[in-house]
């Protein structure tokens, strides 16, 4: 049939269904309007209905939620997976189930993309995969912040190996993009199979409670493999990624917390390696002197450490009182509580806080502190977040379980990561600092730029019990058997121990610790200190890599 005669509307006919010519200006308009709106409702209303009663967003809504209005430009809006592909022969839908593009939060640029589980159930094809691709290349050449927005079923059976090349095309630029441009994932639904390597690989992991899954192989396959019977929210549920495996960094209550999280925590960092963090508020006070400038928080800190050394406190209580406002954003907070780690400012300028908790373990470091630790201060050194440190720490926790699942191999993970960051490192020990927990914990011998102490410090080999009775055993002993006050004798050499060894003076004579100051003047002490390394430059011996102990 020519398309001289064909009735309008038919190919060929040259006249769309709205009766506009395709060969008119105004037609070719139309037609493109036609293709955008179809674009923008590739999903069957169905789907979107099904989506929205799971209490989820789709696609194009959590881009909206993320982005500052009318900020965002779609990218590759009208791609259509390959017409041969085996069972989805004209089922062609535009964009091919994933919207991506570029657009700001809060006034800075940034790459998005969101899968979109409403068309194919999310599954990841080779235009799929194409389009994240793209975009991660755009983020990577123009130094923007790529954050993506997850929720698929794994590769697209229909298309074969082509689907499983794509995942590893998307994996080499998580790769690339790492230490380059901050990554971010948000984990929006369920995650199976090849779709949780890409958030794997990214800097940060945001999860859902309830309604965010992520996991290899799903309880069906496992229960048929290892016969454990276990559900969705067990396996792979938010609260499990953030409290037992630490594979998210964060659990948003819901989908508009898990987003305002985001955006927060992008605040802190900046665009790319070669930019600085955002500055905000704060400002200087360099012609006041610390003692002029102390406020009744900061004074609170002079009597924060318990006068027993066995007695726990509250380091989220220091760390709010040093930092701007007392706005802490934690990261991993659900993960090793023995160990502190996130964002806050000091004069408006971004700081990232490693600190030991007291009230969990002591504030030991084991096997998941020690990488949650390691992870955090690596990501700021790579984004040019300079470390602030904060140590009571008693020693490495002790156990068969610990030294057989490789403490040795991944404690020299916080090790290696103080060692070579080269962003400002200023650490401050406010009680415990104890054997070779005390070099990890950001010492000046790994690099620490000022390490500043309160007079409670004990920075010693252990503690004073335990030095009594190892050093004086033979005298001990020697008491015991003439009947001697043996407990009094013991409780005076352990003074004699704390007197002589077990305080930060001895550091201090020998450099290892710059200053011993009121906890008071912490506040003032830090931001002076981080005033003068701002312009700190230090680089490693060139090498193609270090080899970090995995």
């Amino acid at each position: 049939m020519s398309s001289a005669t064909a009735p309008m509307g038919e190919p060929g006919s040259g006249v769309r269904d709205n009766g506009a010519d395709i060969h008119t200006t105004a037609g070719k308009l139309a037609d493109l309007y036609r293709r955008n709106d179809e674009a923008v409702h590739a999903g069957s209303a169905r789907a979107v209905e099904k989506q929205h009663a799971r209490g989820k967003k789709t696609a194009r809504e959590r881009i909206d939620m993320l982005l500052d209005p009318g900020s965002f430009i779609e990218l590759d809006e009208l791609a259509r997976h390959r017409s041969t592909n085996f069972g989805l022969e004209g089922n062609r839908p535009y964009g091919d189930g994933v919207v991506t593009g570029y657009g700001t939060i809060d006034g800075r640029p940034v790459c998005v993309f969101s899968q979109d589980v409403t068309v194919f159930g999310g599954a990841l094809g080779e235009v799929y995969g194409e389009k994240i691709v793209k975009v991660m290349d755009l983020a990577i050449k123009t130094g923007r912040p790529i954050v993506g927005i997850n929720e698929g079923g794994g590769a697209r059976i229909q298309e074969g190996v082509v689907s499983l090349g794509l995942y590893g095309e998307i994996f080499i630029r998580n790769v690339r993009a790492s230490g380059v441009v901050p990554q971010i994932s948000l984990i929006m639904g369920a995650n199976a199979g090849g779709h949780v390597y890409s958030p794997a690989l990214t800097d940060f992991v945001v999860m859902v409670d309830q309604t965010s899954h992520m996991f290899i192989t799903g309880p069906d396959v496992i229960k048929t493999v290892t016969g454990e019977d276990v559900g969705f929210e067990d396996l792979g549920g938010a609260r499990t990624h953030n409290t037992k495996s630490g594979n998210a960094h964060y659990m948003g209550a819901d989908e508009d917390d898990a987003i305002a999280y985001v955006k927060e925590l992008l605040s802190y960092l900046p665009s790319n390696n070669l930019s600085d963090p955002p500055v905000f508020g704060g400002g200087e006070q360099a012609d006041v002197t610390i003692a002029e400038q102390l406020t009744d928080t900061d004074r609170d800190l002079d009597t924060i450490i318990p006068d027993s050394p066995n007695q726990p406190y509250d380091m989220h209580e220091v760390i709010t009182r040093v930092i701007d406002d007392g706005e802490f954003l934690e990261v991993h907070p659900m993960f090793a509580p023995n160990i502190l780690v996130g964002f806050g400012r000091v004069e408006g300028h971004a700081v990232g806080i490693v600190a030991n908790q007291p009230t969990q373990f002591a504030g030991c470091l084991d096997i998941d502190a020690s990488e949650k630790a390691a992870r955090f201060v690596r990501t700021c050194d790579a984004f040019n977040v300079p470390v602030l440190t904060f140590v009571d720490v008693p020693g490495f926790l002790p156990g068969t379980d610990q030294e057989w699942n490789g403490i040795i191999r991944r404690g020299a993970k916080l090790i290696y990561a103080y060692a070579e960051a080269t962003v400002p490192k200023v650490t401050v020990i406010t009680r415990k600092a104890y054997g070779g927990a005390y070099d990890v914990m950001g010492s000046k011998h790994l690099g620490a730029d000022l390490n500043l102490a309160w007079p409670t410090a004990q920075i010693a080999v252990m503690g004073a019990s335990g030095a009594a009775n190892i050093v004086h055993r033979k005298t001990l002993a020697k008491a015991a058997e003439s009947g001697a006050d043996v407990e009094a004798m013991r409780r005076q050499l352990q003074q004699e121990y704390d007197d002589t060894l077990c305080n930060p003076y001895v550091a201090a004579e020998r450099g290892y610790v710059d200053s011993v100051i009121p906890p008071s003047y912490t506040r003032g002490y830090v931001a002076r200190s981080l005033r003068l390394l701002r312009d700190k430059r230090e680089t490693m011996p060139p090498k193609k890599h270090g080899n970090i102990p995995l």
